[in-house]
């Protein structure tokens, strides 16, 4: 997941950590993030497994992203291995997202979440969409997720990140193979 700080990437990383965990997978989750709280880079690389992983591992390839935003997308977009699913924010993704080897789902995350009252829910439109395209975790573990993922001074906004997840996932395009399932297989 990459996008810049500010956009919720750190805490849509932990929501799908928390879901995975939930539904017995194993899971290290790496956040980073620039010097600034907002406007800089942010990104967050998660290894969800069947089986424990043993020591941090080194990601030079992925099969799926979440693009949140393109100012510092290049170093995620140059890790996809050839048939990852990427998941774009439109709303505010520039230039090219478009890869023959890939395939992109574009999701109108901050409009949606605008449509909800909030823009800061961006990111968990475009996690929940990202459930629905790749089946790595359900809807149900993505919404049980959030309240041990809100920091204590964030609970308020509990509800209002559940309704954002269940958009993104009612709303994300229906035919996709789940990448997750052939991953697994």
């Amino acid at each position: 997941m990459t996008g810049i700080g500010g956009q919720g990437i750190q805490l849509a990383a932990r929501v799908l950590a928390q879901g995975a965990i939930a539904e017995g997978r194993e899971v290290q989750l790496f956040g980073s993030y620039g010097g600034m709280m907002r406007g800089g880079s942010t990104e967050a690389t998660l290894v969800v497994a069947d089986r424990p992983v043993l020591s941090p591992p080194t990601i030079g390839t992925t099969w799926s992203a979440i693009l949140m935003h393109h100012a510092y997308a290049q170093p995620t977009l140059a890790r996809l291995g050839p048939g990852s699913v990427v998941v774009v924010n439109t709303s505010v993704f520039e230039g090219p997202r478009q890869r023959p080897d890939c395939v992109v789902v574009d999701v109108a995350a901050t409009d949606t979440a605008l449509e909800l009252g909030n823009m800061m829910v961006a990111s968990m439109v475009m996690l929940g969409a990202y459930a629905a395209v790749t089946g790595l975790v359900t809807i149900g573990g993505l919404l049980d997720a959030v309240a041990a993922s809100l920091p204590s001074y964030r609970t308020q906004h509990g509800e209002l990140n559940r309704t954002a997840l269940q958009v993104g996932y009612d709303r994300a395009p229906v035919g996709l193979a789940p990448a997750w399932a052939e991953i697994r297989a």
